[in-house]
């Protein structure tokens, strides 16, 4: 694992666009039932412009990040020794269908640990006015490779 990594921070990701069925499918796939996720209308009765997309739905963007991460040949990641240990999420606002997302991803982290690492990483997720929606805590565990 490259400890030069810490404190690396990514390009930021091409905008995405949330589309309306895309936050429909993802609430089916995570069992997510309540009407905003799925009925527009029930979603402007709670006050926003479309359908709101379930707090999970950060990883659809964030994984444009941390595509980044693991494709960099320098970072010494095995894809086929990485599990995802641990997922976190702070909110300034829900994600809403028609929001235009880009994410910034820095590496805050490298811990090793028996027979592997830890590697801690955080995407900033910003509206397309620049303002704050999402901060994802990603950790990856990657395992040491053969010898």
């Amino acid at each position: 694992m490259n400890p030069e990594l810490v404190g690396r921070a990514f390009a930021p990701t091409a905008p995405y666009l949330v589309g309306r069925e895309k936050v429909r499918e993802f609430a089916r796939a995570v069992f997510a039932e309540a009407p905003q996720h799925s009925d527009p209308e029930a979603a402007r009765t709670l006050g926003y412009a479309d359908v709101v997309a379930p707090p999970t739905f950060a990883m659809v963007v964030q994984d444009l990040t941390l595509q980044q991460l693991l494709g960099d040949p320098d970072s010494g990641i095995v894809l086929s020794r990485l599990v995802h240990a641990e997922q976190r999420f702070r909110y300034s606002r829900p994600i809403v269908a028609g929001d235009e997302l880009v994410a910034t991803l820095s590496v805050t982290g490298i811990r090793s640990m028996g027979g592997g690492t830890m590697i801690t990483s955080e995407a900033e997720i910003v509206d397309a006015a620049g303002a704050h929606v999402v901060t994802t805590t990603s950790v990856l565990l990657a395992g040491e490779a053969d010898a």
